[in-house]
């Protein structure tokens, strides 16, 4: 295994600040991260933090080894929304087909989605359905321990029953009942209590229900993510993890859970409170790491704005900046801002990166990789993930590289590492620039018109006549004939 060097910081919400990260067993790193709903196409808000803990999960490997990582990433596929979306979605068919129907299709959407922006593939991708069992477990667990109670067919989590519920959140019981949107229900003992199960109406999915209740019901939200956690981080752990044996016995506590910033509360908050309160732990996990809120174009992403962006659209419509971006492009641009800060997404940042990287495959094609990633782009991602740093060091590789042949090999293999290269030409980046309708004859005239115009020395219809071709995403070339001398101009439509 390679020498853990360097010393990785990273930003813990649950502290409020940077710390050295010490992974409880460094033969096995584990990091759990929120994926997922599958009841609509992931948006480029979700693509954040999937790109962000994909880097995360890269720096992970360089540092300990790729073999001794374990990073979970769970898909949520039982939830009210989808329920309702399958019904909406497809009428004719009975509610578990079009449920069942409605799930395959946006997880396999999904996956070709975030596959385009250069993400990995997680170690394990654990699906809620498929952990029904562990979540029972959890349920009668914390109903034995006084930490929850069944009421009318529901098992609720007691919040009153935890002291330092709000921890993470850092807020009191009394803020976040104020501030909170509760369901008001007559079975529940505090306002703040949460749903672990509640009962399955006939046409929604069910599963046999913990803690004595007779009717068939399915998980909460929250409760489904502890189970998971719990199962591939420490039930089974995918390698050494034998801690016993290394006198670091610390069951069900791991090293990183991330997230978008709205997930902290109340999602994150009632993890750490049924996790902590079903296994007797001072911490479901060590460190916790946020992403910060997605903006578009100075405003606040939605439907009703009408900027609201899936990364489908993005990468394969002309929705955004009219044309297609490919993936790479959007990482790049993804990158640019730390990954704790506000973002917004604009078609400037997506035109300066695509440049970028159209410059990179020119300058790169044909050539071979260095042995490993350059150290100072690693020792700034270890400074909490700062890829702003790792970019700007990049931009200085890249003028070095326009020159020495050592620089275009680290850059290559540094920018693979990142994710933001893997051979693309320049035609890929610029995969559907949405092209004017040209007509090639008016353009000509046009021209011949300029020609004219600049024959005689009349610069202003000149540049009248080239404004008008470049309000038509024409662009020029002037130049002169060989033969004769004369000016010529050519052109061609913008990319």
């Amino acid at each position: 295994m390679p020498d853990p060097k360097p010393t990785l910081t990273l930003y813990n919400t649950l502290t409020r600040k940077k710390e050295p990260f010490r992974p409880i067993d460094p033969g096995n790193v584990r990091m759990y991260v929120c994926g997922p709903t599958v009841y609509d196409l992931a948006h480029i808000g979700n693509a954040r933090p999937i790109i962000v803990f994909d880097v995360l999960f890269r720096l992970l490997r360089h540092v300990y080894g790729a073999g001794h990582v374990t990073y979970a990433r769970n898909i949520t596929d039982v939830d009210d929304k989808i329920n309702l979306r399958a019904v909406e979605r497809y009428p004719d068919l009975p509610p578990t087909q079009a449920i069942a129907k409605l799930t395959a299709d946006t997880i396999a959407q999904f996956h070709k989605d975030i596959a385009a922006l250069g993400v990995l593939p997680p170690t394990v991708e654990p699906r809620a359905t498929d952990h029904i069992a562990q979540m029972r477990a959890i349920c009668e667990t914390l109903v034995a321990n006084a930490n929850a109670y069944v009421a009318e067919g529901h098992v609720l989590f007691d919040v009153g029953s935890m002291p330092d519920y709000g921890r993470l959140a850092n807020r009191s019981l009394e803020e976040m009942e104020a501030g909170a949107r509760v369901e008001v229900a007559p079975y529940k003992k505090g306002a703040m209590d949460f749903v672990l199960w509640k009962p399955s109406k006939p046409d929604e999915p069910g599963w046999p229900s913990p803690c004595g209740i007779d009717t068939p019901g399915r998980p909460g939200w929250h409760l489904e993510c502890s189970a998971m956690a719990d199962r591939w981080l420490w039930e089974e752990p995918r390698l050494t993890g034998k801690l016993s044996e290394a006198g670091l016995a610390r069951p069900h506590v791991f090293d990183i859970h991330g997230g978008g910033i709205d997930l902290m509360f109340p999602h994150h908050e009632n993890e750490i409170a049924q996790s902590r309160c079903a296994h007797g732990t001072a911490a479901m996990a060590q460190v916790w790491m946020h992403n910060g809120f997605l903006q578009v174009e100075g405003e606040k992403m939605s439907k009703s704005l009408g900027n609201f962006i899936t990364i489908n659209a993005l990468l394969e419509t002309d929705t955004f900046g009219g044309r297609q971006w490919h993936g790479r492009v959007a990482r790049w641009a993804m990158l640019g801002t730390h990954y704790r800060q506000p973002i917004d997404w604009t078609v400037e940042r997506l035109q300066q990166a695509r440049a970028t990287l159209i410059e990179v495959a020119e300058l790169l094609e044909g050539v071979s990789g260095a042995e490993a990633p350059r150290e100072d782009v690693i020792s700034a991602l270890a400074d909490d993930l700062n890829t702003p740093s790792a970019l700007s060091i990049l931009h200085g590789i890249l003028k070095s590289a326009r020159r020495n042949a050592q620089a275009r090999s680290e850059l290559k293999t540094t920018l693979a590492f990142l994710g933001l290269y893997d051979g693309e030409a320049v035609d890929d980046l610029d995969p559907g620039h949405i092209a004017p309708a040209v007509d090639a004859t008016a353009v000509d005239a046009l021209i011949a018109a300029r020609l004219e115009a600049r024959k005689s020395k009349d610069w202003a219809a000149s540049d009248r006549i080239r404004d008008e071709l470049a309000a038509m995403g024409i662009q020029l070339k002037d130049g002169k004939d060989p033969a004769t001398g004369e000016a010529t101009t050519t052109w061609e439509v913008k990319r």
